[in-house]
């Protein structure tokens, strides 16, 4: 990994005491991660300056980099463990997967806009050395077949409804993140997957994110 500047530093630890901390995020493995990670490295060189902002962040191409609160919410319940294999549905910036690797065993992240997987990909491997990373592009609302069963599961955009595939390819004792819901206003949803494979569903929060584009999710106009 790279040496960050003190500055860079500096600003992580606020923001891990001001923005996440202070408003409930208490895993400790969680909190780590979002000190280790340069948050900057994932913007364009032009807008560094607002990386430690307190809210979401316009990427280009319609898509956002989420608010860092949001990133460690779904981080904590996502309960990645060392040996995980996560899918993750919407690399976008690539800074969620920055994280999610941090944690996990193996990263596999789908993206459906080529910029954006190639953008992620320099940053996350070759400016941060990151070797736990698989990426795809395509359409991440039928999840990545061939790499099935994952232990973990993160959508990073709107759903319109309960991403069963995403679902189907958990492993059994599997958990996933997603926000399901209208197109400006979804509820954070979290899906436990039991050993007989029924799934129990949890509301987590309030939320609003970009719509999910795919077979299973919002239809591109």
């Amino acid at each position: 990994m790279t040496t960050a500047p003190e500055d860079s530093v500096a600003a992580r630890e606020a923001m891990v005491a001001r923005q996440l901390r202070a408003r409930g995020i208490h895993d400790d493995r969680t909190l780590e991660a979002m000190r280790r990670v340069a948050r900057e490295k994932f913007f364009p060189r032009s807008d560094r300056r607002f990386a430690y902002r307190d809210g979401a962040f316009s990427i280009g191409l319609g898509q956002t980099i989420s608010q860092p609160f949001m990133v460690a919410l779904m981080t904590e319940a996502l309960g990645v463990t060392r040996q995980s294999r996560v899918l993750e549905v919407g690399t976008g910036s690539g800074y969620q997967a920055a994280i999610l690797a941090e944690l996990a065993r193996h990263v596999y992240t789908v993206e459906r806009l080529p910029e954006l997987s190639r953008r992620a990909r320099r940053a996350l491997c070759e400016e941060l050395g990151y070797g736990n990373i698989s990426f795809r592009v395509g359409d991440g609302t039928l999840g990545w077949p061939e790499q099935a069963p994952f232990d973990r599961f993160m959508v990073t955009a709107g759903a319109p409804a309960r991403p069963q595939t995403l679902i189907e390819q958990l492993a059994p004792g599997g958990q996933g993140v997603a926000p399901v819901g209208s197109h400006g206003f979804q509820t954070l949803m979290r899906y436990r997957k039991g050993k007989d494979g029924a799934v129990e569903e949890e509301e987590l929060c309030q939320c609003v994110f970009v719509k999910l584009i795919g077979k299973e999710g919002w239809q591109e106009r």
